[in-house]
């Protein structure tokens, strides 16, 4: 079981590494602002298949590497789970290598040919746009801290009642395999760990629905279809999320305070279950956002007919990942590599949604045992 959980996680980290380049926007490659006559430039396309090429056969030995080694061995868990962890970060390494190459190549290239030479370059409004954006309320995020508040008040009726030793760690069949002494600490960490993430995936679709929604000029149709379905399904993506994490911490908290209240089978199932239907929903938000106003497309171009582009904004993207922009108000933006938001690094509002409740996390643990 716990094999088929990390091959399948290597087949989704790779599959996915491979179609980036394919998923994002047409006028952004490797993380490079281009203008959309130069979207079909011959060298654009053959590096794209470069990138695809190597990093399917880098998946491919990965894969095959790791099938093999797990037959022909006799692979202990802590083998298997290290190798599990560290396979799929060299997918991620050396498609993060090319994808370096490939920007520092593409922003030569740009510059040496000065694409947006006889370009104009606007920023675009639609001030009827946020009419039509559909993107969940924020409070439907705070709806599963219902579920952290009951486990709060359960928790706290029958402390009296728990053993002195709490499982704190399941192994892959379902058995606690780790124990700690009892604590208000101890049997509250799952509940305080969900309430944290919780009120994150709150602030995250809060200021992803006050964030400025970007309009091409070159192409406004795709361009508007584009961030409304990005800004839709990714506050669906986070709620389903949500919901998926209140129930798996709910019924881990439920089989620490009732001891082997939950089937091990279930226990056992349950962490594929849930990584099943997250990895199908990003595919699902990547399909849905990916196919508009990319090479999936498939659909000319026909509104770029008198020069007119959004603005070059490369100078505020640190090597295509990094966007730090003072004048922006917005907290999250949309990535230039890969489908979703990242952090306007230059806003502070973003180090206290994502990175304070990582570090607040990270941190718990070690109270565990006092």
């Amino acid at each position: 079981m716990e094999f088929t959980i990390l091959f399948i996680t290597i087949i989704f980290v790779s599959v996915f590494q491979i179609f980036i380049p394919f998923f994002a926007k047409r006028t952004v490659v490797f993380g490079v602002s281009i203008p959309y006559e130069q979207i079909n430039n011959p060298k654009v396309m053959k590096y794209k298949k470069i990138y695809a090429i190597i990093t399917s056969i880098m998946a491919l030995i990965v894969l095959g590497g790791f099938f093999f080694w797990n037959q022909g061995q006799n692979v202990n868990e802590t083998q298997l789970a290290l190798a599990g962890m560290m396979l799929p970060f060299i997918v991620l390494l050396v498609g993060l290598a090319l994808y370096l190459y490939f920007h520092f190549t593409i922003s030569k290239l740009k510059k040496s040919q000065n694409w947006y030479r006889e370009v104009k370059q606007v920023y675009y409004a639609d001030l009827a746009i946020r009419s039509k954006d559909e993107m969940l309320a924020p409070f439907a995020h705070l709806m599963p801290i219902i579920i952290s508040a009951g486990l709060v008040i359960l928790t706290v009726n029958v402390y009296d009642r728990l053993p002195s030793q709490i499982p704190t760690h399941w192994g892959p069949t379902g058995q606690a395999d780790a124990f700690s002494n009892k604590s208000w600490m101890t049997v509250l960490g799952l509940p305080i760990i969900l309430i944290i993430m919780q009120l994150m995936f709150f602030a995250i679709n809060l200021f992803t629905k006050k964030s400025g929604i970007k309009i091409n000029p070159g192409n406004v149709t795709s361009s508007k279809l584009r961030q409304l379905r990005l800004r839709k399904y990714t506050s669906w993506f986070l709620f389903v999320v949500n919901i998926l994490l209140s129930l798996l911490f709910a019924i881990l908290h439920l089989n620490l305070i009732y001891e082997n209240v939950i089937n091990e089978t279930f226990m056992m199932i349950l962490p594929l279950g849930f990584m099943v239907i997250t990895l199908a929903g990003t595919i699902w938000l990547a399909v849905k956002v990916g196919s508009v106003d990319s090479d999936f497309e498939g659909k000319p171009i026909m509104e770029n007919t008198n020069n007119v582009e959004a603005m070059d904004e490369d100078k505020y993207w640190k090597g295509g990942l990094f966007y730090y922009n003072r004048n922006d108000p917005s907290v999250f933006v949309e990535k230039r590599f890969g489908i979703g938001y990242t952090l306007n690094f230059a806003n502070p509002i973003g180090y206290l949604i994502i990175i304070l409740p990582i570090v607040l996390i990270c941190i718990l643990p070690f109270f565990f045992n006092k």
